[in-house]
């Protein structure tokens, strides 16, 4: 049986390269996420490797039989999860623009000793661990 490289529908984090690669070198798709990942700090090579194998490598069960036509539907679908991707950071853009709105608006009141009775020392763990939970939380809705 011929083996041939695909972009992963099942098992995909971002365009489905690790995955794809994972199956068929046949190994923990994590590995393979993490040599991504590291290869990225190699001047950029990952993130280069990375697109490219996107637009060149068809998706898992795709019909598609041209090269042309490989990279017309991968450039589509990455137009998709570009989109998707900025949606995200446009709401999590909002969410801390709101966050450091009413943070400032509390430090201001605290200026005008409005809030005499709260100890500003301690006001700062809280914020790191709000950040925290919302990470956590923003994690797992994923």
């Amino acid at each position: 049986m011929e083996r041939k490289l695909y972009r992963s529908r099942s098992d995909r984090m971002l365009g489905g390269v690790c995955g794809g690669l994972a199956k068929y070198f046949d190994v923990d798709p994590t590995i393979v996420r993490v040599i991504a990942v590291l290869l990225v700090f190699a001047n950029g090579v990952g993130i280069v490797a990375y697109v490219i194998m996107a637009i060149v490598v068809p998706l898992e069960g795709s019909k598609v039989t041209t090269p042309k036509e490989v990279v017309e539907e991968n450039v589509e679908e990455m137009k998709e999860v570009a989109s998707e991707l900025g949606r995200e950071v446009h709401h999590r853009r909002n969410a801390l623009g709101v966050t450091l709105i009413v943070i400032g608006i509390l430090f201001l009141l605290g200026s005008f000793n409005l809030f005499w009775w709260f100890e500003w020392g301690k006001f700062w763990p809280l914020i790191i661990v709000a950040i925290g939970v919302l990470i956590i939380v923003s994690a797992r809705r994923r």
